[in-house]
Parts: structure tokens; sequence; C-alpha cells
């Protein structure tokens, strides 16, 4: 009887929605919330372990299931889940991936299950409120130490903005929200609730790096970077060797940094659509020397080419996968500014409207290249 009740758990999981963890979406499930009646994977069943008060997990395969909780469970499944508890989800709210941290799966789950926030759209105000305050630890930019700075999350002004002093009357950084990239990086950073955030300061990318005690974040400024990772480079020229650097993708820019916690970009450049001429290529010109990692990756631009290098064949697919992404998909209108605003990926102009450096010239400009991909070794 008891295998029995297993196996009709077992098919349970053949229902569509099922197939796959109600809170992150990672293939194959072998747990199961017989509370809430949804089918999770095992690290999102560490997650409802810790509010017994609301979901009690037991094993697919392994635990005794009685006839009662099967039966709960048939009636019940992730869609339904989803009907249910992500009802109201604000449009704005980052849905972590099995690929995200535990702090954002937590937040995720909390805030589906024990707040019930998307079911009760007055529980969502601290998300939408316009203004928060806080005290956040923050990396030092040369000596790497962490020190409390005061933040100021204003919609009305739509910046971030830090004090080096609690009684500072002007902010030491005003980091327009537009402008403005926050993924948590608990491993890079070395704390669990660690947050990466990328601005543009004097056209220029600048990091920061934070954390809060308790995780309480922002989450509402958060979303993932496309792909982060090592490769090798060589210059604009192509006639230096490569050199190893840290890469991050955001959206259409491609940023290099000579070490991961860098304060700034030591370069970057615009990955436009297949329309506007650009192109993805695995390998490398027969010709290119210089490089040690084998599995070489090709940007062409309307302009020029620029080489990389990765150490194995799955980095590459992985990247070529990324900057895939972003050609295929069709710019929008304020990316052709973006385009133009010292980020390109060359230095076509666009009819109609003035050359990145300043000048009528629509067509290649050799003065703008180097504002387009701020090459440094």
């Amino acid at each position: 009887m008891a295998k029995e009740r297993r196996r009709a758990v077992l098919e349970l999981l053949q229902r569509p929605g099922n197939e796959r963890c109600a809170d992150c979406g990672a293939p194959d499930p072998d747990w199961a919330s017989y509370t809430l009646g949804v089918f999770i994977c095992l690290s999102c069943s560490g997650i409802h372990r810790n509010i017994p008060q609301v979901s009690k997990v037991k094993s697919i395969r392994l635990d005794a299931w009685d006839e009662a909780q099967v039966e709960f469970m048939a009636c019940h499944g992730n869609d339904a889940s989803r009907a249910k508890f992500e009802s109201k989800v604000p449009s704005f709210y980052y849905r972590p991936t099995l690929s995200d941290c535990q702090l954002l799966r937590e937040q995720w789950i909390r805030a589906k299950y024990e707040r019930q926030e998307f079911i009760y759209p007055e529980k969502q105000e601290p998300y939408s409120a316009g203004y928060r305050e806080g005290f956040l630890w923050k990396r030092g930019r040369d000596n790497g130490q962490f020190l409390s700075r005061k933040f100021v999350l204003t919609e009305r002004e739509g910046a971030l903005k830090y004090f080096n002093r609690n009684d500072a009357k002007e902010p030491k950084a005003v980091m327009k929200i537009e402008h403005l990239n926050a993924t948590f990086q608990p491993a890079k950073i070395g704390h669990p609730h660690g947050l990466q955030v990328t601005y543009l300061k004097d056209n220029s990318t600048r990091n920061i790096f934070i954390y809060h005690e308790d995780g309480k974040l922002v989450p509402k400024l958060s979303r993932n970077y496309l792909k982060e990772g090592y490769m090798e480079k060589t210059g604009p020229k192509q006639t230096e060797g490569f050199r190893k650097r840290w890469f991050t993708m955001d959206d259409r820019r491609l940023m290099y940094f000579k070490d991961p916690l860098d304060a700034f970009a030591r370069g970057e450049v615009f990955i436009g659509s297949k329309e506007s001429g650009y192109t993805v290529l695995r390998g490398l010109p027969p010709s290119t020397q210089g490089h040690h990692w084998p599995h070489g990756i090709t940007i062409v631009t309307p302009d020029r080419k620029f080489l990389f290098a990765c150490e194995t064949e799955s980095d590459q697919r992985e990247w070529v996968a990324a900057f895939q992404k972003a050609v295929d998909r069709p710019m929008l209108p304020q990316e052709y500014a973006g385009e133009q605003d010292g980020l390109g990926g060359g230095s076509r102009g666009l009819p109609g409207l003035p050359a990145p450096c300043g000048c009528d010239n629509a067509g290649p400009c050799s003065i703008a290249v180097e504002a387009h991909f701020k090459h440094k070794p």
C-alpha cells in the first residue's frame, strides 16, 4: 500500500506544470510540500523547511505518504498554486530561477507563501514605496574594507544615493536608476547578502559592492546579468597578445575588468542587433595569434571585429548564447541613443543624427572609435 501511494505521487509529476520546481523552475523536482500542494527541488525544499508554520515537506521517492496527503497533492499541484499565490505579482518583481542565489529564492518563497504578498496587494507596499533609507556595508574602492554607509532610494528623483557620513548634507554619489543595475553576488563579495551595483559616472561604468546584515536590500533594483566570467581579449588592432579579463554582460553592454571587484570598467562595447549589422561567430580568424585559451569567439560589428577566447567549450557556448540573445533582439529607439553615447560596438552614425564625436559625419569616424570601446589592457 505504501509503495502504491508513493507511485501515485510520482505519477502526479507527469501532470503539466509539475515537472519543474514550483519556485525556481528546476527540472525533475524530488520533493513536495504536502501542506501547500506543490512539487519543489531539493534546494527550495530547504527554504520551505525554514517556514514549517506554512510548509511541510517530504521526499517524493523516500518518505511514506498517507492517503490524505496524496489526495491533497492531486487536488492542487504547481499550476493551481501559481494561480493562487502568484496572482498579483508586481510587474517589476524579479522571479528567481535555479541559478540565482539563496537569498533571492528565499525572499521569493517567503513573499509567496509566508507573507502572501501576491494574494493581497496591500502587503506589497514595501516594494512600491517611493522612498527608502537605511544603512548598508560598502566596500572601499582603495582599501577593500567594508564600512557602514547611509543609502537613500528615492523614486521621485529616480536615484539611489549614498553618503560618506551620517550627517553629510551632500551625497558622495548619485546613481540614476535608469542607468543602474543591481545584482546579488554572494560568492564574489563573500557575504550571503552581497550586492553589486553598477552605474554610469561621467560616461564610465562604476561598480560599488555592498551588503546588508539581514538581507533587506533593494529588490526593486535587482536584475541578473546575462553572463559573467573570465575570457581572454586582445586590443582593437588585434596586434597585441590576449590577456585574461573579467567580463560582465549587462543587457547589451559587454564590460571588462582586470579584477572582478574593480570599481571601474576598463572598457565596454555595445552589442547591437543583427538588423544593425552585428554578428556572433564561434572561433577566431585563421591568422589570430597570442591567445592561450582554445575556444574563440568573434563579435562582428558594423566597423570592426572583437576577438575573445574562452578556457572551456561550455564557457564558449554560454557566452555565445548570451551574445546571440542580444543580437537576435531588435533594438529599441532608446538603445540607438545608447549606441551613440560612448557604448557603441562601432562608430557608425545614424541617418539624420550627428556622429558620436559631435561632427556631422554620418559614416565611420575614427575620432569616435576609442570613445565607443574605451580600450585599456
